[in-house]
């Protein structure tokens, strides 16, 4: 499923229009990136926890020249599934 699925059975099962629905799916998208760009966490109970990981830096190696490099340290988005989404699943 793409934005554009998504958008639409998001609008169907609000039954609200499709450019209300993508307005939403957008507003969702934007608010969660910034509250992980400031180091939130965001807990939907029952659906999961977005949150932020720091990987440290690391040595790796340049497939193409198997020279040595040093990978800078960052932080990864991560999404935890709840309960209720993983037994919705299974």
């Amino acid at each position: 499923m793409n934005k554009t699925e998504f958008v639409d059975a998001v609008a169907e099962r609000a039954d609200v229009q499709k450019s209300d629905a993508a307005k939403i799916v957008d507003s969702l998208v934007e608010v969660i990136g910034e509250q992980l760009k400031q180091g939130e966490q965001i807990t939907l109970v029952g659906f999961g926890t977005f949150l932020v990981s720091k990987r440290e830096a690391r040595k790796g190696r340049n497939p193409r020249t198997g020279e040595e490099i040093q990978i800078a340290a960052s932080n990864v988005p991560r999404f935890k599934p709840g309960k209720a989404l993983k037994e919705s699943i299974n």
